[in-house]
């Protein structure tokens, strides 16, 4: 047995929070013999709930889960840490501007930017789930200032995997048989499901994705526009946002970070834009397809870029520089 890492997750009373612990605590992320310590934080209204989900935690009876901290303050939340994933942001209610939610949203990664920067391990990785999750990522990764800005990342997985599925269910294929999709930019309806370099693999042969649908005008019209507005499809129906996807997504994206990709596959993950070749302004969190190797990530380079989706990388990319405008305006005074 390993030495157990301390992982914490944030807004743990919450509905993505309840799919996603029980996955970390049974051993599907970090491995089958990795113990670990589980660190929940939520706001004080939530504590009682949160002793819940904890006992909940404690009569699963998993061999792997060492102890379960729940907590209202962060200055027990991020010592020591390993992993910080942090999903709880305020949600965006009724009638609420754009602008509003960024406000609320940078006051909270503000102060757990600062407390991963004053009390967790500078080797700690960050995933930021929360949404608009993109820019809470710069903001927190911006007010930790002593640990990599590399150690940052946020969660357009979720959305990578359901461009995978929509593909593999038009081809009548399995999910696995689909790799190489990309999700670039804003974790938004702006986002860019590209899946020019993506590959299928039918009847034990690898072929390009356009090659294998055939329809490019689906490829171009309605398969981007389901996976931009996916999130507020599953809204629509079940009149809460997704959770067991989020959270399965969540588990990917960690799980790629410890024991990287496989050979000849790229996932989507937003990262620090600095020194990428596809022309994206630096000091941007923006999704870009990334390969990982010993808990490093690194761009994808040379994809050649067509004029259809520079027109969307931009476009996104636009939305992300004004975001970051209007939170860093806001840091100041936060």
């Amino acid at each position: 047995m390993s030495e157990p890492i301390r992982v914490l997750v944030t807004g743990a009373a919450g509905q993505i929070a309840y799919s996603l612990l029980y996955s970390i605590a049974k051993g599907d992320v970090f491995g089958k013999d990795q113990p670990l310590f589980l660190v929940l934080l939520d706001i004080t209204p939530m504590m009682t709930v949160l002793d819940g989900v904890v006992m909940e935690l404690q009569d699963c009876a998993l061999p792997l889960l060492r102890e379960v901290i729940a907590t209202d303050k962060e200055e027990v939340a991020f010592k020591d840490l390993d992993i910080a994933i942090l999903v709880g942001s305020m949600p965006r209610r009724e009638g609420m501007e754009r602008k509003d939610l960024l406000k609320a949203n940078v006051k909270i990664f503000k102060s757990q930017g600062t407390a991963l920067d004053k009390y967790a391990k500078k080797t700690v990785k960050v995933v930021v789930v929360g949404n608009p999750a993109n820019t809470n990522c710069l903001i927190a990764s911006k007010s930790a200032p002593s640990i990599p800005k590399e150690n940052f990342s946020c969660l357009t997985r979720l959305d990578h995997n359901r461009a995978k599925s929509q593909i593999a269910l038009r081809l009548g294929v399995s999910a696995n048989d689909v790799k190489n999709v990309i999700i670039w930019g804003n974790h938004s309806s702006t986002q860019y499901p590209d899946v020019n370099h993506a590959k299928v693999n039918l009847q034990g042969k690898e072929v390009g994705v356009y090659e294998a649908i055939k329809d490019d005008s689906w490829l171009k019209g309605d398969f981007i526009t389901t996976v931009q507005q996916r999130g507020a499809a599953v809204i629509k129906a079940r009149k809460l946002s997704s959770a067991m996807s989020a959270a399965k997504a969540i588990c990917d994206h960690v799980r790629d970070i410890w024991f990287g990709t496989p050979e000849g596959e790229f996932v989507s993950m937003g990262v620090i834009s600095d020194g990428n070749s596809y022309g994206v302004h630096e000091d941007l969190l923006y999704s870009f397809p990334v390969v990982i190797k010993d808990k490093t990530w690194k761009f994808v380079e040379g994809l050649p870029i067509n004029d259809f989706s520079r027109e969307k990388m931009d476009l996104t990319a636009k939305e992300l520089i004004e975001e970051k405008e209007t939170a860093v305006e806001f840091l100041s005074s936060a």
